[in-house]
C-alpha cells in the first residue's frame, strides 16, 4: 500500500471512529453509517500482508489499604487492570481494520513482596528494549523505576499517583500522567466555591501522608482563587464515628462561621460521618460528599453512558477513577500508534506531545499532553453518589490557550525543567 493510500485510509477511519464513539451515539442511523465505512475501511486493511504488533506493559505495585470504619468502604481488587484492558480492547476494535494487534503484559506484585526482588523483575523486563508501560506504582516507586538506565528509550503513563512534585520538580522526560494531578482536583472545587462564593472555609485534615497532601493542594488552590480558610483542624486519631459522630463531629467542628467544610481524607477512614453531622448546616465537600475526581458511575453526558455500559459488561462493577485514567493511557497509544505508524516510544512522546494529539474521552472536552510536564488535560468532575453537579474548568475562568489549563500546574508555574 502507498504511503498516500495509507493516509487516505487513516483519515477515513478517525472520521467514522469518531463519529461511532464520540459525535453519533445517540443517533441510530449515524451509527449504522460509520459502521458501513468502518466496514469498507477494513476490507482494505484487511489487504495489508502485514500486521502491526503493539505490546503495552501493565505494572503495578498492589495496594494494601488500611482498615476503615464502614462496612460500605472498599476498593476492586482489579482496580485500574480493568480499565486498561477496556484500553485494549478499544484499540483492537479499530486495531483489526487499519492492521494494528495491541496485547497487554501484565506484571503485577503483592503489596508483600521485596521491594528488591520487585525491581529486579522489573529492570530485566525493561532491560529487554524500548518498552510503552503503563505504571499503577506509588510515587516513589514511578520516581526510581523511570530513573533506571533500562527505563531511558521507554514511555511510561502514570496512571495511579497523583502526586503534584511527579508533575513538578521531580518530573521525568520518560513518564507521562494520565490521571490527574492533586492540584487539578483541588482547583476544580475551590473554582466552584468561588463561583458559589464560598469564600470561607472549614478545613479538615486526615493523619496519613496522602491527606496532608491533599491538604497542602487545597490550600494552594484557595490561595490562587482567594477563598480563605478561617478554621483548620486535624482529624481526632482515636475517635470511633460509628458510635460518637452525633456527639463528636459537632464539637468538632465549632466555629464562628463557614460557609461550607473541605475533608481531606483521601482512604475515607472518617470523611463520611461527618455530613449532618456539624456544628453549622452546611455543605460537606473534599472527600465525601461533593467531591472532585477523574471518573465516576454518575458521569452520563458527552456519550459517557456508553463508555460505563462496555466496562460493566467487562469488569461486572463500576469504573472507578483509576480505571479511567489506565483506559486514558491505553487508548492514547492506540491514537498515537493510528498516527503515527510506529511503536516506538519516542515517535509515540512526541506525537502526544504535540498540538495534533486530541483524544476523545467523554467528559466533554478533548484529551491532550502538556508539553511543558506530560499531565493529561482533562475536565474535573464534582460529583456526589448519585449525580454529577458541575464540570470545571468552571464556566468564567478563562485562559489565553485552554481553560483546561487553569486547572493544576500551568506552563509559567512549572519546575518541571528540559521535558521537550
Amino acid at each position: 500500500m502507498k504511503k498516500s493510500d495509507e493516509e487516505h485510509l487513516y483519515y477515513l477511519a478517525m472520521n467514522y471512529l469518531k463519529s461511532l464513539f464520540v459525535c453519533t451515539v445517540r443517533r441510530p442511523v449515524f451509527r449504522t453509517l460509520a459502521a458501513m465505512g468502518l466496514a469498507s475501511i477494513g476490507l482494505q486493511a484487511n489487504a495489508q500482508s502485514t500486521t502491526l504488533d503493539v505490546n503495552i506493559l501493565y505494572l503495578e505495585q498492589r495496594i494494601e489499604h488500611p482498615p476503615v470504619l464502614s462496612n460500605l468502604v472498599s476498593w476492586p481488587e482489579d482496580e485500574g487492570e480493568q480499565g486498561a484492558a477496556l484500553g485494549i480492547e478499544d484499540n483492537n476494535t479499530t486495531g483489526r481494520f487499519l492492521g494494528q494487534n495491541y496485547t497487554l503484559e501484565r506484571m503485577s506484585f503483592e503489596p508483600d513482596e521485596p521491594v528488591d526482588e520487585r525491581n529486579e523483575k522489573i529492570r530485566a523486563k525493561l532491560a529487554s528494549g524500548a518498552h510503552l508501560v503503563v505504571a499503577n506504582l506509588p510515587a516513589n516507586d514511578l520516581t526510581a523505576i523511570a530513573a533506571l538506565p533500562e527505563a531511558a528509550d521507554d514511555l511510561i503513563f502514570n496512571a495511579q499517583s497523583m502526586n503534584d512534585e511527579l508533575r513538578n520538580e521531580q518530573c521525568q522526560v520518560n513518564v507521562l500522567h494520565s490521571i490527574p494531578s492533586r492540584a487539578m482536583l483541588s482547583d476544580g472545587l475551590i473554582q466552584f466555591f468561588y463561583k458559589r462564593r464560598w469564600n470561607k472555609v472549614f478545613l479538615i485534615e486526615g493523619n496519613n501522608h496522602k491527606d496532608k497532601a491533599f491538604a497542602d493542594a487545597l490550600r494552594r488552590s484557595m490561595t490562587k482563587f482567594g477563598v480563605k480558610v478561617v478554621e483548620s483542624k486535624k482529624w481526632i486519631e482515636d475517635a470511633d464515628m460509628r458510635r460518637t459522630a452525633s456527639s463528636e463531629v459537632p464539637v468538632f467542628t465549632q466555629a464562628k462561621q463557614y460557609d461550607a467544610i473541605i475533608v481531606a481524607d483521601e482512604d475515607q477512614q472518617f470523611s463520611q460521618y461527618i455530613l449532618y453531622n456539624t456544628w453549622l448546616p452546611r455543605p460537606v465537600t473534599g472527600s465525601a460528599g461533593l467531591t472532585p475526581v477523574a471518573w465516576s458511575p454518575v458521569i452520563e453526558q458527552w456519550g459517557a453512558a456508553q463508555l460505563q455500559s462496555r466496562f460493566r459488561k467487562l469488569a461486572a462493577r463500576d469504573m472507578t477513577s483509576r480505571d479511567y485514567s489506565n483506559w486514558a493511557a491505553i487508548r492514547s497509544v492506540g491514537e498515537a500508534v493510528t498516527r503515527t505508524g510506529s511503536v516506538d516510544p519516542s515517535a509515540i512522546r512526541s506525537y502526544l506531545l504535540s498540538s495534533e494529539f486530541e483524544l476523545g474521552g467523554f467528559k466533554g472536552s478533548p484529551l491532550s499532553f502538556r508539553n511543558w510536564n506530560g499531565q493529561m488535560r482533562q475536565s474535573v468532575q464534582l460529583v456526589h453518589p448519585q449525580a454529577m453537579v458541575a464540570t470545571a474548568p468552571i464556566e468564567g475562568f478563562l485562559h489565553p490557550i485552554t481553560e483546561l489549563d487553569t486547572l493544576g500546574l500551568d506552563a509559567p508555574e512549572t519546575q518541571c525543567k528540559d521535558f521537550l
